[in-house]
């Protein structure tokens, strides 16, 4: 048997440090069910109001949203509230159609008097928080609700949230996202089951055990006060609503969280759309870390608040060691193998339950507690941790920009209106990133991955193989359907190019 030679035991010493920094982050899974199933129902009764009911601003903020903004326009303005005390502002930064189906559906709504104001921005300055903040300067509202264009709130919204506002201390409540097109296909199912875990656990976990939690940028209303006393929309992060969220907190506001009321939306049903929102959301997170957990540290805070916000905040560092992962497992597994410690190839086994099988338990979790059968959504888990390793590099590139503050530039995502079975997404006109080589790193390291998944089934190495298997398909699932789908929208945008391109004369 060789000797172990000293950069061997130090790659091993990496590479299990690297796996301990990750299980802990998955681990922590663990410990959001404890506080969730501990404080669930430590809820706050709202008080009566005295006099009549506050005037409310709902602000809709839309860049290129044709086929989904006058749903969005028509939903809010048949919400139930005194007209007399309500406001819409329609906030477009659009360039294109969106801008006359959007001001004629305000047209429509304000000759059946509702009032409903039409907001066009000429540039994106501040991009969604520039909007928002401008609309803040021209609101008439003591209360500021915030619906995104994918959305489609029911008419009881209001009349179920502006009663918490009865206490002078509740600064901002936030409602359950619900999902209309949850059953389109296995990738909406996935983003469905891992926003239910976030709000129905993570968020109710936070809120009712008296950690922070945040504002979700739609589906929520806030004090406008709240918002000016902790400094007002800021876009230097991607995540102006987390920003807002913590700095609010800071000040001493108490926020409120309603999973018993659900507005629905829109999840993206195309992979590289998915991708450019977590892109976003993953950078935006590291940004709001890097502008705040100094104060947070600094302040008079509890340390369990801190130290709960260090990990909320932080929570996407776990991307870039899980690509690690992935690469070092296989070499790992050779490296040990060559000198006969088949034992220690068991170590894997207790960090894959920590970091990978409390996926199992946190969504199962949520699926229980949202309605729905765990036994019919347990099918999806395998593709749901698949799906989120193979999100890593594209995650992990969007904490590298954070932490290095590269390209701050706000990309939406993609607003389609699609429903449960309609598979007309590939002719819509908006799509997600644009093609990069990113996708081509991707099914390297899931080729690289599928010739480690080979050895260790050849040796019978089980206990490594988990991993490797989810880790293979995950990074060749979302490479591959990077491509597929974006030379699908290629070729569409391509053959739009040529219909529009103006005839030639021929004299």
């Amino acid at each position: 048997m060789p000797s172990t030679t000293t950069p061997e035991l130090i790659f091993l010493v990496i590479y299990f440090l690297v796996l301990a920094i990750v299980s802990i982050y998955g681990a922590h899974r663990y410990f959001m069910a404890f506080l969730y199933y501990r404080h669930k129902y430590n809820t706050l009764d709202p008080l009566p109001f005295e006099g009549p009911l506050p005037r409310v601003t709902i602000q809709l903020p839309l860049y290129n949203e044709m086929y989904v903004c006058e749903r969005l326009i028509d939903s809010v303005c048949a919400i139930e509230y005194p007209r007399e005390r309500l406001e819409i502002q329609v906030l477009d930064d659009s360039t294109d159609e969106t801008r006359r189906i959007a001001a004629a559906s305000v047209e429509q709504w304000r000759g059946r008097g509702v009032d409903v104001v039409y907001v066009h921005r000429d540039n994106r300055a501040g991009f969604k928080a520039g909007a928002l903040e401008n609309g803040l300067g021209l609101a008439k509202g003591d209360l500021i609700a915030v619906f995104d264009a994918d959305f489609v709130p029911d008419a009881d919204f209001l009349r179920r949230t502006v009663r918490f506002f009865s206490n002078a201390k509740v600064g901002m409540v936030q409602v359950r996202w619900g999902h209309l097109n949850r059953e389109f296909s296995m990738l909406t199912q996935a983003q469905a089951m891992m926003l239910d875990g976030h709000f129905i656990i993570e968020h109710t976990a936070r809120n009712r055990s008296g950690r922070f939690f945040n504002f979700n940028g739609t589906a929520g209303i806030w004090r406008r006060q709240t918002i000016q006393d902790a400094g007002g929309w800021q876009h230097d992060t991607l995540t102006e609503d987390v920003d807002l969220s913590y700095r609010a907190q800071l000040k001493g506001w108490q926020f409120v969280y309603l999973p018993e009321v659900v507005s629905p939306a829109e999840v993206p049903v195309e992979m590289n759309a998915f991708k450019s929102q977590q892109h976003r959301w993953a950078k935006g997170s590291i940004q709001t870390a890097k502008k705040l957990l100094p104060a947070i540290f600094k302040s008079d805070l509890p340390w369990s608040v801190k130290i709960e916000a260090f990990f909320h905040l932080t929570n996407n560092l776990a991307y870039p060691l899980m690509v690690v992962t992935s690469i070092l497992m296989p070499i790992s597994v050779v490296v040990r193998l060559r000198h006969g410690w088949y034992a220690v190839l068991l170590l894997d086994f207790p960090f894959f339950v920590a970091a990978t099988l409390s996926v199992c338990g946190f969504y199962i979790a949520s699926q229980r507690e949202v309605g729905l059968s765990w036994r019919k959504q347990l099918r999806y888990l395998p593709f749901l941790m698949s799906l989120g390793i193979g999100l890593s590099i594209n995650n992990a590139r969007a904490v590298f920009e954070a932490l290095f503050n590269h390209n701050n530039v706000f990309t939406r995502t993609p607003k389609l209106g699609m429903g449960r079975v309609d598979k007309g997404w590939a002719l819509k006109r908006y799509r997600g990133s644009r093609l990069s080589l990113q996708p081509f790193f991707e099914i390297a390291l899931g080729v690289y991955l599928s010739f480690a998944v080979w050895f260790v089934a050849d040796h019978r190495l089980w206990a490594s193989l988990p991993f490797l298997v989810l880790s293979q398909i995950g990074f060749l699932y979302v490479g591959l359907m990077s491509l597929f789908q974006g030379h699908q929208l290629f070729r569409r945008r391509s053959v739009e190019v040529v219909e529009e391109a103006p005839a030639i004369e021929v004299g």
